[in-house]
This record gives C-alpha cells, structure tokens and sequence, in this order.
C-alpha cells in the first residue's frame, strides 16, 4: 500500500484580535518592491475591515465578486493584469469565505504556471508551486482554509486545482471577522462543514486521521447548530475550530454523494456551494440516514428556510450536464460507495435524483 504524503497549512495563528497582526506576519514574505495584492469579499467594500487591511507602497487591492462560484475564466484575468501591471507579486492575501480563499489560492497558483487554469481541473496536474499565499477567513464551513484543493468551475466542468502546491502558506483565524455573519449564510457554510463530517465519517476512505478530525468537527457543530440555544462569541469560535478539524478530516479522506451532486447544481445554475449541499443532503436520507435526519432538526431549530424547486423546470439536456458533472467525480463516489459504486450510481439514477430537488 503506498500512503499520501500531503502538505498541511505550515503556519496559523488564533484568536480575537489576531487579524491586526497582519502586517507583521505578511513582512518577511516582502520581496524587494513587489507588492502584496489583498483579495478581499466585496460584500466588505464599505465596512470598516476595510481599513484594517495593512496596504503599504505599491500593495494593491481588488474586492472579489462573490455572488457565483470562482470561475477559470476569472482566475485567468486577474492572473493576466497583475501579470500585467507588476510581472509578478510578493505574495495573495484572501479577505472572505470560500470563494475568495479558492480564487487567492488560485490566483496565486496560477501566477507562477502556464496557460488557463482549466487545464490544470483535477489531482496533481500543478507542476510548479504558486507565489506566497495566505488567507483570512470571513466565514466559517468550507474547509477551504486547510485543504488542498481551490474549486472552480470550467468551461466544461466544476473541480478543484488539486496539489500538494495548493495549500496556504499562512491561515490567520480570527473569530472577530465572522461576527455578525448573515445567518442563512453562516448557517449554509456551517452545513458544508457538517456534511463534510457525515461524509468523511461514513465514507470508504475513513482512516483514524481522518476519523479524529471529523468527530471534532462533528462535535462542535453539533453543538453550534443544536445545543445552544442563542448565537454567541463562543459560537463563531467553535465554528471556525469545527471548519479547520472539518477541512483537516476530508484532506486525508474525501467527500461523498453531496459534494458529488452539488456540484452538478453548481456548474449548471450558479448555485453556491454551501446552499447547493444544503439542498442536495435534504434528500439523501438512502446514503445518509442519521445524518439527514439530523440535519432536518438543524435546519428546523435554526428557522432557515432551503430552497426547493430548483429543478423543477429543466431540460433533459440541462439535466445531462448536471449529470455529466456529478458521474465524473470519481473519488467522491468511491468514498461514498465502494470500488462497485457504477453499480448504484447510474445516469438514471442521478436523473431521479434532480427531479426531486
């Protein structure tokens, strides 16, 4: 058997506070006049973490779109005008959830490799490691802070830049910037870190790594989205504890049927990420039993409302693409049902599916 030899984050810091430290983390990584470029949620623009982002000289910063996925596209174009305008950078600092943590990483990737980013959609295809890149993250769920793995979507497909080149050089956990969160969205990121658990846990991959970050995770989100009966401080630090333990549980395993769904409804109709396993898991109960029913008391006691009918009016070729995408995330069907997983898992199959959702 040969095991994964996989990079883990090489520096974090925690705590309230700790984003101020910024500046002086990010310094030694300075090269010569070569700026620092801050990607940063444009849902801050006008919000006072906007002045706390430590510019100095030529750094630059550039508010990241965040209504849709991260596409290749648009990885592509910011990579061409920094490319543009300094030749190169010192380093990417992402500001945001897991859509700007996945463009900064790719971003950062891509400023140091040929070509489009589509071409390198899938595991292992990115040769040369990225400038500096490091991240802050605003919300609390993707795991996209630890992973090794920037999803985006192609022009013929949805999967991650996937290398062991991927992972931040540099994570800052500061459960200050999560305060305040909108509460569909915080809960919609949260669900992706506890379907992350449900899948981690019950998959074919689970190893004792694997395993002793999911039952944390698991724990803490439970506790988070069950047991407390109002939002605290406290919340926002386990949930981002429980967002790390998640990412560190699926980088050593994989996730399953969810992931391999949404990700159909993503690449399709622009559905993000988070909400997109939302109404992906409410249906899984043939996979996930206990998982599903508890998420159903979740989504119950935290009064959020999941979006139905999302397929309702689609075509059969509309269908196939969401098909096409879902049947081609092979790792994540072998984790949720074995080697033999052609044998459940159909076109068919997938198609019924859809409808229900």
């Amino acid at each position: 058997m040969k095991f994964r030899n996989f990079p883990m984050v090489p520096r974090v810091v925690f705590g309230r506070g700790s984003f101020n430290q910024t500046a002086e983390i990010i310094a030694p990584k300075r090269i010569d006049d070569k700026p620092m470029i801050f990607f940063v949620d444009i849902f801050f623009k006008n919000s006072p973490l906007v002045d706390k982002i430590p510019l100095e000289k030529n750094d630059k910063l550039i508010f990241i779109e965040t209504k849709e996925e991260p596409k290749t596209i648009y990885v592509d174009s910011i990579r061409d005008e920094l490319k543009q305008e300094f030749g190169t950078v010192s380093g990417i600092i992402g500001v945001g959830g897991g859509t700007v943590m996945d463009m900064t990483k790719a971003v950062a990737l891509m400023m140091n490799n040929e070509g489009s980013s589509a071409e390198y959609q899938g595991w292992d295809l990115v040769k040369k490691a990225g400038v500096y890149h490091a991240c802050a993250p605003t919300l609390s769920g993707t795991g996209a802070e630890v992973s090794r793995t920037a999803v985006l979507t192609g022009p013929e497909k949805k999967l991650g830049l996937n290398s062991d080149f991927t992972p931040f050089d540099q994570v800052i956990l500061d459960p200050e910037l999560t305060k305040n969160a909108p509460k569909n969205q915080r809960f919609y990121t949260g669900m992706d870190c506890y379907i992350h658990c449900i899948e981690s846990l019950t998959g074919t991959y689970l190893n004792a790594f694997s395993k002793s970050y999911g039952e944390k995770a698991l724990e803490l989100c439970q506790d988070v989205f069950l047991n407390k009966k109002e939002w605290t401080d406290e919340s926002d630090d386990d949930l981002m504890m429980a967002s790390w333990h998640g990412g560190m549980s699926i980088a050593y395993s994989q996730v399953g049927v969810a992931h391999a769904l949404s990700y159909g409804l993503s690449y399709l109709l622009g559905t993000k990420h988070g909400v997109g396993n939302c109404i992906v898991f409410d249906y899984l109960e043939e996979f996930y039993p206990e998982g599903v029913r508890e998420f159903k008391q979740m989504v119950e006691q935290n009064e959020i409302e999941i979006p139905r009918g999302v397929c309702a009016n689609l075509t059969d070729e509309q269908f196939d693409k969401m098909i096409n995408v879902s049947i081609n995330m092979v790792p994540l069907w072998e984790n949720a049902l074995g080697k033999d997983w052609k044998q459940v898992i159909t076109p068919k199959k997938l198609r019924e599916m859809y409808e229900k959702m």
